[in-house]
């Protein structure tokens, strides 16, 4: 009697058959399913929602309330003062300590007057104000940004008069009117106030699938559940690679409802309502440009599953990872650069380059595309062989 020789499933046909139970398992731990999908779409929302609000609170609060300013020598200037009532501007008395005032942060900011204000201004001398704040606070900004531009205007008032005075133009004194025009494009200005958005993207997508991918291989050896599945006749490769795609799928899945639960938020969020959109012509290319990450980010993570001895050892990686992609963010923030082709060849940083870019509504060239696709996912690639060794250890399956 003859025998049939046992038919080895394709390739294809074993990653397929492999990632549909991934995804089918995922899909029956309705508890992990929801936490997983929907805490970057509830999140992201929320965020945008409570940034909104306390932009416009902030805006609202010191740009439109009457400003309380302490003035150190107030009986020294009284035009002054009186002028500054009418700005909408409350002087009061200074603290014993401006100094320490302000250190403390019981002051945004101080004005001190000099003792020979008086003097100077009766001889037609330039008198001496100063302005005590702390540059190193953020919330300071606004109020001393008022306080400079009214002195300013009082300044440039009172020298106008002075020269009209003596009978000159006060045209005179200005030979040359410096006028900005601002060129920045609404899509420009909405990218700025975006800033955050690469950051958050790429951190979602390069670890939104994570708790997936490690709970797949490491999670599985522990149940021992990978054996039997490594025992079959499909190329252990095929199966690698059936989780991976799983992974990807679902970090992609995760990715589109973050995306228009922004899109959500930017509409209904107080401070950002009318200022910033996120259209839907974006979120497409958004996610293009979001595929290289996730698949990164799930091979990786699949490496260090199969290298790890439990799933605790696995995650314990996970703190390591976070910090990945902010480098580029900080790098950014510290020394902002021009685009440049090489970009595009850097991990993570181009990602940040491109949203950015699209964000702000500025055309990604043919050249950074492919230069940004053949790295990523030639990285992605190297690490999958990596992986794939790793998957034909024996002792992967062996728990502990």
């Amino acid at each position: 009697m003859s025998q049939q020789k046992s038919k080895k499933p394709g390739w294809f046909a074993s990653l397929w058959t492999v990632m549909r139970k991934e995804l089918l398992d995922l899909f029956r731990d309705r508890r992990t399913l929801a936490i997983s999908l929907l805490m970057g779409p509830l999140l992201a929302p929320a965020l945008l929602i409570g940034m909104g609000s306390v932009i416009s609170n902030k805006l609202t609060t010191q740009l439109e309330k009457t400003l309380e300013l302490p003035v150190v020598g107030i009986e020294h200037a009284p035009n002054l003062i009186e002028w500054l009532k009418g700005q909408n501007v409350s002087p009061q008395e200074a603290p014993a300590d401006p100094v320490a005032a302000i250190a403390a942060q019981d002051e945004d900011v101080i004005l001190r007057i000099s003792e020979k204000y008086a003097e100077d201004w009766r001889a037609g001398k330039p008198a001496l104000v100063e302005i005590l704040y702390d540059s190193s606070r953020e919330d300071s900004q606004i109020p001393v940004q008022r306080v400079e531009r009214l002195l300013t205007a009082y300044g440039q008032t009172v020298g106008a008069l002075r020269l009209l005075a003596r009978g000159v133009s006060p045209s005179v004194a200005q030979p040359v009117i410096a006028s900005p025009i601002d060129l920045a494009t609404p899509e420009s200005r909405a990218g700025r106030m975006l800033a955050f958005l690469p950051y958050l993207l790429i951190l979602s997508g390069f670890l939104g699938s994570a708790y997936l991918v490690i709970d797949i291989t490491a999670g599985e050896r522990e149940r021992q559940s990978l054996e039997p599945l490594l025992a079959t006749p499909a190329a252990r490769e095929a199966i690698m690679s059936g989780k991976i795609a799983a992974c990807t799928l679902f970090g992609l899945a995760t990715l589109v409802l973050t995306l228009f639960a922004m899109k959500l938020g930017l509409q209904y969020s107080p401070g950002l309502q009318g200022k910033v959109e996120l259209s839907a012509a974006t979120i497409p290319v958004l996610l293009a440009i979001m595929v290289p990450v996730v698949l990164l980010g799930s091979t990786l993570l699949t490496l260090i599953s199969a290298s790890v001895k439990s799933v605790k050892e696995a995650q314990s990686y996970m703190s390591i990872l976070m910090l990945v992609p902010m480098i580029p963010t900080i790098f950014l923030m510290v020394s902002p650069v021009k685009n440049q082709w090489w970009m595009f060849a850097v991990p993570f940083l181009a990602p940040n380059q491109m949203i950015n870019k699209v964000i702000r509504q500025e055309t990604v060239v043919v050249l950074e595309w492919i230069v940004y696709f053949g790295v990523g996912l030639g990285l992605a690639l190297l690490l999958w062989l990596v992986a794939a060794k790793l998957y034909h250890r024996e002792k992967l399956a062996i728990s502990g």
